[in-house]
């Protein structure tokens, strides 16, 4: 009898306590989702989203957009993008001390005060930066993108939002890419007076159409490898028409920005595009400067195998002291996994070896220069097949079926798959924010026609500027040290040939 009742009570107790578990399920999800949805609400009405998928194809050039202010002097993809291209902008700042440090400086004087500078580089949140510093400083800025893959379009949207006349967007075509030029520089009723370049096209583009314009630029602060390479050739040729300030060798460039950004962005790059495993790849990297330092060391970590092209013999031999293998392209072109190109130079990579590379070869360039991969000439032929796997990855198909992956159509590979570390980019930014400033206000007659290094002195307090980022405390000559070298107390400390 007992036994029945305890059973009796169990089967009770037991359907007692699951139905109430079920209603007490049931009503707190509801009201979780209730409380989730209204919490969701604003963000899943957002006009646009980070990825802008709603957004037709029409043409940015085809579309009439103006912003909050009624402002129409620009041409984006989407100014609704405004509000997250905002957010990275204010993400960068964290990671861009020295641009912050010059704002800061600068709210008694403005250096650039009456500056009308035209820029071409590439359009992200650490460009936006630096151009909303220079407009602190003083300056009028207009802007183009220097390639045709790497515009952050939020980021042109937050620039448009705040006033800034730019012009570019992902994805332009070769012609929108000129376009954006010309409509950065031909405006009635305004004229530059300085250019900043990372290139060369913005000022080839000058040159070319109005030449006139030279007779008020005051000068021209150039960040690449492959634009200092034609301003030394237009100033051999006696063409160069106003000084010129080559960021590209200064120090603060050459040893940070070259070396450590392409150390980290080359692995990025590559993963996001390829899903490459590292380990036990074989990859030959063409030159080692600076850039090629950079990615043979990150490439080295990840337990790949490393050769290395060299023309220079001192390169060569850093190469070599570094563990690496010192080849000729053609000796191991058949057996590679990753061909990279870290070289200024044009036809590095030829069709030839394009033709003798192996299945599934990944190719891509590592610098600035798209001549060095010969993509347009050779590989746009009618026996190979072009097929898009993704965003800047394109298979290039041979008749017998071989195909290689080809990332960002030859051009440069971080800025167009991935991004860059942002206080590397803090430094670089910097110097072209001194040289700015350095050739705007210099007396008449310091510098003449021709292409000068930043002042030893002006790499030293870039340097500086940095420094409490990392708590770091520099130890000062006494006035008998400084005596012993020969130097100032307060520098500069290396030599202006110093590299």
């Amino acid at each position: 009898m007992i036994f029945c009742f305890v059973l009796v009570f169990s089967i009770v107790f037991f359907f007692v306590f699951f139905f109430f578990r079920l209603f007490a399920c049931t009503f707190f999800s509801r009201a979780t989702l209730a409380s989730g949805s209204r919490r969701l609400r604003p963000f899943v009405g957002d006009s646009a989203s980070y990825t802008d998928s709603s957004d037709d194809e029409t043409s940015p050039r085809d579309k009439q957009q103006k912003n909050s202010k009624g402002n129409g002097d620009f041409c984006i993809k989407n100014i609704k993008q405004a509000d997250f291209g905002r957010r990275e902008i204010e993400i960068a700042e964290q990671e861009m001390p020295a641009l912050m440090a010059l704002r800061k400086r600068a709210q008694g004087e403005k250096p650039l005060a009456g500056a009308k500078v035209v820029g071409c580089t590439h359009i992200t949140a650490q460009t936006a930066v630096l151009m909303e510093t220079l407009t602190a400083l003083g300056a009028q800025c207009r802007w183009a993108a220097c390639n045709i893959y790497s515009t952050q379009n939020e980021v042109a949207a937050a620039l448009a939002e705040g006033g800034f006349s730019v012009f570019a967007w992902k994805g332009e075509s070769e012609d929108d890419f000129w376009w954006c030029i010309d409509r950065c520089v031909n405006l009635e009723g305004w004229q530059p007076n300085m250019i900043l370049d990372d290139g060369g096209d913005l000022t080839h583009w000058i040159y070319k159409k109005y030449p006139n314009m030279f007779k008020k630029i005051k000068g021209i602060v150039e960040e690449s490898v492959t634009g200092v390479h034609r301003l030394y050739q237009l100033s051999k040729a006696g063409k160069l028409c106003v000084p010129a300030m080559n960021v590209n060798d200064s120090v603060t460039k050459q040893k940070f920005d070259n070396l450590y950004c392409c150390r980290e962005s080359i692995l990025d790059g590559l993963k996001r595009t390829t899903d490459v495993m590292f380990g036990g790849k074989q990859v030959v990297v063409c030159g080692y400067g600076e850039v090629g330092k950079g990615c043979c060391a990150a490439l080295k970590a990840m337990g790949s195998i490393v050769y290395v092209t060299e023309i220079d013999p001192i390169c060569a031999l850093q190469a070599c002291m570094d563990g690496f293998r010192l080849v000729k392209l053609n000796e191991v072109i058949r057996q590679v996994d990753i061909v990279i190109t870290c070289t200024g130079n044009k036809n590095v990579v030829v069709r030839e070896y394009l033709d003798r590379m192996k299945n599934g070869c990944i190719v891509c360039p590592g610098c600035h220069s798209k001549t060095a991969l010969v993509v347009t000439a050779s590989l746009r032929t009618p026996e190979l097949t072009w097929e898009r796997v993704r965003s800047q990855v394109d298979h290039v198909i041979w008749p017998d079926g071989k195909r290689i992956v080809l990332l960002a159509e030859g051009r440069l590979l971080n800025l167009s798959c991935s991004t860059v570390p942002t206080f590397v980019l803090s430094i670089t930014a910097t110097t072209q924010a001194l040289a700015l400033i350095e050739l705007y206000n210099a007396p008449e007659g310091r510098y003449k026609q021709d292409v000068y290094l930043l002042p030893k002195k002006m790499d030293e307090y870039v340097a500086s500027l940095h420094l409490p980022t990392f708590d770091a405390h520099l130890t000062e000559l006494s006035d008998e040290q400084a005596k012993y070298l020969g130097l100032n107390k307060n520098g500069p400390f290396k030599p202006n040939y110093y590299r």
